[in-house]
């Protein structure tokens, strides 16, 4: 949990020094207040989308939104020494990593080393419901134990100074959630735990793929909105099936402190984003664009590849970027077809951009 300031008249803030982790409590009071603040709008952690590539490119549309990793399991990083799973860019601030776990030391130490790296924020996976999630105890299978999740968040804050909040489900299989959340809100909460991140939807644990987990539950936003009411001092965002800034603004007007856009923020990005700091954040100044954000990722690119990396890795990212515009099948096709091409740079982009703003002309010309 974050620290108050001392007395008045203090000369320096004072510091935590948790392992090798060290941080004023200015620093974390002023990062807690900033975090929450971006917390209004956030795109969700998806496994094999929300990698650095594609947060160095969301970020390019909002400077305010706040951004979440792949889940990165605590095992992976503590028994397997993958740390490189911990990279990031300086300019995705505010960045947050989710992690996946159910050992509370072993999270522990995961979390110690995200505090370490620099994140903005340490989030705890209790949502997804995959089976290779499951056989690791871990994601959604934990609305199972509230009283697990408590000990493995209470570990996590302990050693380090960054906020740990929980991302989860409304419930799982045969569970009531009317019954289960407001526990599992109380206990966890209780651990120390301040901000949620709701899916509104069950998970079935058996019988549904993690894809139908995404569609087939319904949604029972009204259920999140009562958790509100009925928890005033916790700072919850609603997820699942929201698709446009609208959307997400009636959530905050209905008093909702975020909302958490997942697969409307991936394959419509500039729909999402372009406008989130004007609209969410109440930002003066132009809203930025899918072109711009095009030539921004030029250099990027560039230095990507001069590194060794591949063009596709950064593009499949971008194929949405134009969706519902004039020339949006076009810009897919060009990139999907030609981005894994030998030789095929960031020029390949250019052209593809070029094809883009041809369509627009010829469509106003039409009209």
């Amino acid at each position: 949990m974050l620290h108050q300031l001392g007395e008045q008249g203090q000369k320096a803030p004072k510091s935590r020094e948790v392992g090798q982790v060290t941080m004023s409590e200015e620093r974390a009071r002023q990062g807690g207040a900033n975090i929450r603040r971006a917390a209004r709008l956030s795109v969700a952690p998806m496994m094999d989308w929300t990698d650095r590539h594609c947060r160095y490119l969301h970020r390019l549309m909002s400077r305010r939104v706040l951004l979440y990793t792949e889940m990165v399991t605590a095992p992976a990083l503590v028994r397997g020494g993958a740390v490189h799973l911990l990279e990031y860019g300086p300019e995705e601030h505010p960045v947050a990593l989710q992690l996946g776990g159910s050992d509370p030391e072993e999270l522990a130490q995961a979390a110690r080393l995200g505090a370490e790296a620099g994140y903005d924020e340490i989030n705890l996976n209790v949502g997804c419901p995959s089976d290779r999630v499951q056989s690791g105890t871990f994601g959604a299978v934990l609305m199972k134990d509230p009283g697990l999740v408590a000990e493995c968040c209470a570990a996590m804050i302990e050693v380090q100074p960054v906020e740990v909040t929980v991302k989860c489900r409304i419930g799982v299989d045969e569970q009531d959630p009317e019954t289960v959340l407001p526990e599992f809100l109380s206990r966890v909460g209780a651990a120390g735990v301040e901000r949620f991140a709701i899916h509104a939807r069950k998970a079935w644990l058996q019988g549904l793929s993690p894809k139908e987990n995404r569609d087939i539950p319904p949604l029972d936003y009204d259920l999140v909105l009562r958790m509100k009411a009925l928890f005033p001092g916790l700072h919850l965002s609603v997820n699942g099936g929201i698709g446009s800034l609208e959307q997400a603004r009636g959530f905050l007007e209905a008093g909702l402190d975020g909302v958490m856009v997942g697969r409307a923020a991936y394959h419509q990005p500039a729909d999402i984003l372009c406008a989130a700091d004007r609209v969410i954040f109440g930002e003066d100044g132009p809203d930025s664009t899918a072109e711009d954000a095009v030539r921004a990722m030029l250099p990027y690119i560039a230095r990507h590849m001069d590194s060794g990396g591949r063009l596709h890795q950064v593009t499949r990212h971008m194929l949405g970027l134009f969706a519902g515009r004039p020339g949006a099948r076009a810009w897919r096709r060009f990139l999907s077809e030609g981005a894994s091409r030998p030789g095929a740079g960031p020029e390949l982009v250019e052209e593809a951009l070029a094809q883009i703003e041809t369509a627009v002309t010829d469509a106003r010309v039409r009209v």
